[in-house]
């Protein structure tokens, strides 16, 4: 996978629970297109408008921590791809020198995938981290599709930029 949307893997318990962090910084280039100030409901502006990471890239970061989570389970032997987004909740924007950590929980486990709970929150530098998204995702195990599809040998979906996450958070050699 080209795009990373998390940058570290803080605390992992097998088969249970996984939690990542994702810095968001000015220098990322998704960011510039994606400007909305924050208005109050009587109109007054609270944030004049600035560059916000897209809720479908935070979705997406809770897919890879998820993903992670339950391709852990089977030591990465399963190609683990994202079935379904089941419930996405976001309650606020992402602007840069923010930090997401997300949090995700195995709900539910079987030979053809899993379902996985996440809790996104967002840390500002001068406030307490914050809940802003709740975000419900099924994976599959894509090589026991019901199609009969074969696909290649090599596991793919966990490639050499997600082993690098994996090493440099101390989750693999």
């Amino acid at each position: 996978m080209r795009w990373m949307w998390i940058d570290r893997v803080v605390e992992l318990v097998p088969r249970q629970r996984l939690v990542a962090v994702k810095n968001v910084s000015l220098a990322e280039e998704h960011l510039h297109d994606h400007f909305e100030p924050v208005v109050t409901d009587d109109g007054r502006i609270v944030r004049p408008a600035m560059p916000i990471m897209p809720a479908s890239l935070i979705i997406e970061g809770m897919a890879q921590a998820g993903g992670i989570l339950v391709g852990h389970a089977e030591e990465f032997r399963e190609k683990v791809i994202l079935a379904k987004v089941s419930r996405a909740e976001l309650s606020r924007e992402a602007t840069p020198g923010c930090q997401l950590r997300y949090t995700a929980e195995i709900k539910s486990f079987s030979h053809a995938g899993a379902g996985v709970s996440g809790t996104v929150e967002l840390a500002e530098p001068s406030a307490e981290p914050e809940t802003i998204g709740l975000i419900e995702l099924l994976f599959s195990h894509l090589d026991r599709n019901m199609a009969g599809i074969e696909y290649p040998e090599h596991n793919f979906v966990f490639g050499e930029g997600f082993r690098t996450l994996l090493r440099t958070s101390g989750i693999i050699d």
